[in-house]
């Protein structure tokens, strides 16, 4: 079966061998005496048989303090509004799914389920129920990462961080983590470009102020000051994917200032002062502006919301009567 296959069936049964140790079974219960003639009524099973069926499935109440953190998580930092969301919802309707972890000496490590613990942690629970699986060390970190791919989109650099560390962690090739993960080789290998950026790049793309598309276009370029300059600029003025290539494309068309590799600095210290200028004129008006500049002419916008913020900015400049 295929890996793309695989990923409906849940994740026990996404990477082979990931199966739930099986305690001993629950005692049978006691043959009624009734006659064959008078079916004995239905009970509900007594406490301990329950516990005993759940046991059976992987499944019990493990105490919160034993169970100890993921190396792998692929998601480095999780919004707080979510886990006080979640919190309200499992003091309201109960926890709809177990955590699941693997047996890691005395306690248990985390395989998926963050937010679903440290909501219990925020309830101040002592106990949470969780199903417990066989899993090694590289099918634990698949696991984490398919489960976050499929409960919430990643942001695209926690994503790639978890292709890198399959990769680099478990000796695997960008096939065999894609394989592992039921992506296509080419999306992992697409992803992980991304961390060829640089860290305030990165940044934008983390909390979500760039697209995985404008990254891409970004990455046409070669030297990372100009990555940087029309990231700004692409935040700043709301520029879509399409304009962000055309504005490559020029970028490219101008000599030394997009290949990075004749050396010359002019173009790049010129586009700096302009943004410079630009930001100075958004901060003095309070208002956005962005600013076009050329060789015979330029242009210079201010936006504004509604008449009473252009009387606000037309006082700032003077031209009131």
């Amino acid at each position: 079966m295929s890996p793309k296959s695989r990923l409906g069936r849940g994740l026990g049964g996404l990477i082979d061998g990931a199966a739930a140790p099986t305690p001993p079974a629950a005692p049978e219960e006691t043959p009624s005496k009734a006659s064959p003639a008078t079916p004995a009524p239905q009970k509900t099973a007594p406490p301990a048989k329950a516990k005993a069926a759940a046991e059976s499935d992987g499944l019990r109440e493990l105490s919160v303090k034993d169970i100890v953190p993921n190396p792998h998580q692929p998601r480095r930092e999780i919004d707080p509004r979510l886990i006080k969301e979640l919190a309200r919802s499992i003091r309201s309707e109960g926890l709809l799914q177990p955590i699941v972890v693997r047996a890691k000496g005395k306690r248990f490590e985390l395989i998926a389920g963050e937010r679903r613990l440290r909501a219990f942690k925020q309830l101040e629970r002592k106990k949470i129920p969780a199903r417990i699986i066989e899993a090694g060390d590289a099918s634990s970190a698949s696991l984490a990462l398919i489960e976050n791919l499929q409960r919430e989109n990643l942001n695209p650099v926690d994503e790639a961080l978890g292709y890198a560390s399959l990769i680099r962690d478990f000796g695997l090739t960008q096939e065999a983590a894609a394989e592992r993960v039921g992506k296509g080789r080419a999306t992992v290998a697409n992803a992980m470009r991304l961390l060829s950026l640089d860290s305030e790049i990165q940044g934008y793309l983390s909390r979500r102020l760039l697209s995985t598309g404008h990254a891409k276009v970004l990455l046409a370029l070669e030297d990372d000051e100009h990555r940087r300059l029309l990231a700004r600029r692409i935040i700043e003025s709301g520029m879509s994917v399409r304009q962000a290539e055309t504005e490559v494309t020029n970028l490219k068309k101008q000599p030394g200032s997009a290949s990075g590799k004749n050396g010359r600095t002019a173009p790049a210290a010129e586009e700096t002062a302009l943004r410079d200028l630009e930001k100075r004129i958004s901060e003095h008006l309070n208002a956005r502006a962005s600013l076009k500049h050329g060789a015979k002419k330029g242009k210079l916008t201010i936006e504004y919301l509604g008449n009473d913020d252009l009387d606000r900015i037309l006082e700032k400049l003077g031209l009131t009567s």
